[in-house]
């Protein structure tokens, strides 16, 4: 039997199994069927706690989604697993390594998480696009939504700015653009409604997994995406279906989101069992 932990930021929620001592076996499959919401334990994402692999960082943090793929960045993944490992360390910060790269975070005096998610990447080339072009501007068009900004935060990101989301089926329009010719390694879509210059609203369809409570790495492509078009300051207050993350674009490049964690519960489970 395998111990897990069930945790979620605004009902992001994740499945997070310990493989420091390389003992599980994890493979994609294996994640998928603990990831399955009817057959599994259900979750938006599998996390794999792994060692870092050399200094400066306190755990290497491994993301599937429900389909078996791997994906780069999940900002609120990182801050829950900084909640375990401050916990563990007894610290008030700790070093996040993921495929993106090392994610310091804190705690910050309201009890809520802090992640530096490293700055993000504006090229075409880097987002990936399928060729050249302007990321504030994609010549995309999906039903009722079009032009919309992309940016990676180490994953893809594409962003459609709307009127009034109450009044837009984005549930509808999330896998047609998630799978459009311009995106080679599909994208996480947001569709976005500016309230004020420091206030969004967002809903997300993440790759690989569908529509979610929330999406930190989503928030932060938001915020840089709305202030590039000149639609927002560099901080905001974004809200999502599950809650609110607070967002900052430094000066610097780089994006800090905040906001709360929480233990849903914990138990065991038996990979052959799930995989049959």
């Amino acid at each position: 039997m395998i111990p897990f932990r069930k945790m979620h930021g605004l009902g992001n929620d994740f499945v997070v199994v310990d493989d420091r001592q390389k003992t599980l076996g994890v493979t994609p499959a294996r994640a998928a069927a603990a990831a399955d919401r009817h057959r599994g334990i259900g979750c938006d994402q599998f996390i794999v706690l792994e060692q870092p692999g050399g200094e400066g960082a306190d755990v290497f943090m491994r993301i599937y989604n429900p389909d078996g793929s791997e994906a780069e960045a999940c900002g609120n993944a990182t801050r829950c697993i900084a909640h375990l490992m401050m916990e563990e360390a007894g610290r008030e910060s700790v070093v996040v390594r993921t495929v993106r790269g090392d994610l310091p975070c804190q705690r910050l005096p309201d009890g809520t998480v802090s992640a530096d998610m490293g700055p993000p990447s504006l090229e075409w080339q880097d987002v990936p696009l399928a060729s050249a072009m302007d990321t504030t501007h994609l010549p995309m068009t999906v039903g009722a939504v079009a032009d919309p900004a992309a940016c990676s935060m180490g994953n893809p990101h594409v962003t459609f700015f709307v009127g009034d989301l109450d009044r837009l089926d984005w549930q509808a329009l999330g896998p047609e653009a998630e799978h459009h010719p311009l995106l080679p390694a599909r994208a996480n879509i947001g569709f976005a409604q500016v309230i004020d210059t420091d206030h969004i609203r967002l809903a997300i369809w993440e790759r690989g997994a569908g529509p979610t409570l929330a999406c930190g790495s989503g928030a932060c492509a938001t915020l840089v995406n709305a202030h590039r078009r000149g639609l927002t300051g560099r901080r905001a207050r974004i809200d999502l279906p599950g809650g609110t993350l607070t967002l900052e674009w430094r000066l610097d490049g780089h994006v800090l989101m905040a906001g709360p964690v929480a233990t849903a519960f914990t138990g065991e489970f038996d990979w052959d069992a799930l995989a049959a």
